[in-house]
């Protein structure tokens, strides 16, 4: 019979995933959930909360485990999780997805900085950090950051048998993608296997989680009078460093023959153009280089591109400062 390590008073475990549209958070919810409740005997249930479903949106999935005696009636968002996962650093700059955390939690963080440097990038509650390269991993196995996420996750809730999970993914995959099995269950095992878990104890300041309700900046009571959307519902004016997975495109003007085909397609206008003289004397409309400010990564332009100049590069914050730089465009923060 398994034993959970923590309940809380209605006995649950409870696990939040915060993530991004495209990391496939709300997947990694469901097989964990049903690895625990076919594998391992448990209760469970899993829910997630998104708004649209594309790339870059805010998406939260919930784990509750109970023990076998427990049954689970609660289908409400997770405000105080025994475990969170963060699928994504740069969402410490949007959203508060440390808040709730109970004491003695864990948080697991895809990234590739260490914990000294996490330490200076956000205020890391007091508890167990753990943390994974979840995308250096994706990329070398050619799956997603999902599987990389869940082996981290069952290191942490040692409660749960990893077998369980290898065969859920096999279930998961074969039917319709047969040739995804054997990759995403090394994807899980390197997830299992590398990931680093710290103890952070903080003596001298009193570090509180309480839970952040987000809040829209306008409702019915804040909204200027005659209904004047201040804030457009595109990416103009609003930084998206949160909203790209690790890929961004990566123009080679030597090949660039100015077709304009990405522009065509990109949905946020983040091709920046210039008018100069030909070398046969005429004025032209030339490809200057990619803002990357406005820049969400669905890399349509890549897949449009007939001459190869624009490929899919692995995000680099030096390399978009620079290309920045070229354009003469500055990153700046929604709002500047």
């Amino acid at each position: 019979m398994t034993t959970l390590p923590v309940t809380n008073e209605l006995g649950y475990f409870s696990i939040r995933l915060e993530s991004i549209g495209g990391l496939g958070a709300n997947l990694a919810g469901k097989m964990l959930a049903e690895a625990g409740v076919l594998g391992s005997g448990l209760n469970g249930v899993n829910f997630s909360s998104y708004g649209s479903e594309k790339k870059g949106s805010p998406v939260k999935s919930f784990v509750l485990f109970g023990d076998s005696q427990t049954e689970i009636r609660s289908h409400s968002p997770i405000e105080e999780p025994d475990v969170i996962g963060v699928f994504h650093e740069a969402l410490f700059k949007t959203t508060p997805v440390l808040s709730g955390l109970r004491t003695g939690g864990t948080v697991l963080i895809n990234s590739s900085k260490s914990i000294e440097q996490l330490s200076q990038f956000t205020d890391l509650p007091n508890g167990k950090i753990a943390i994974i390269n979840a995308l250096q991993i994706a990329i070398k196995e050619k799956t997603r950051v999902n599987t990389a996420m869940l082996g981290a996750l069952f290191r942490i809730c040692d409660f749960l048998n990893p077998e369980d999970m290898r065969q859920t993914i096999r279930k998961t995959f074969e039917r319709k993608n047969p040739h995804l099995v054997d990759a995403n269950i090394k994807t899980f095992d390197r997830g299992y296997q590398e990931v680093t878990i710290h103890t952070v104890e903080d003596t001298e300041t009193e570090k509180t989680n309480s839970f952040i309700q987000e809040q829209p900046e306008l409702g019915y009571l804040t909204q200027e009078i005659g209904g004047i959307i201040s804030g457009q519902g595109n990416s103009l004016l609003k930084d998206l460093a949160s909203s790209r997975q690790g890929f961004v495109p990566a123009l080679e003007k030597e090949s660039c023959i100015n077709c304009a085909a990405c522009d065509y397609v990109c949905p946020d206008f983040c091709f920046v153009w210039e008018e100069r003289i030909s070398k046969r004397g005429k004025k032209r409309m030339l490809l200057k280089g990619i803002d990357y400010q406005y820049c969400k990564g669905c890399l349509k332009c890549v897949e449009a591109c007939p001459s190869n100049a624009l490929r899919k590069v692995k995000e680099s914050d030096q390399a978009i400062r620079e290309s920045q730089a070229q354009i003469a465009f500055p990153l700046i923060k929604g709002g500047e």
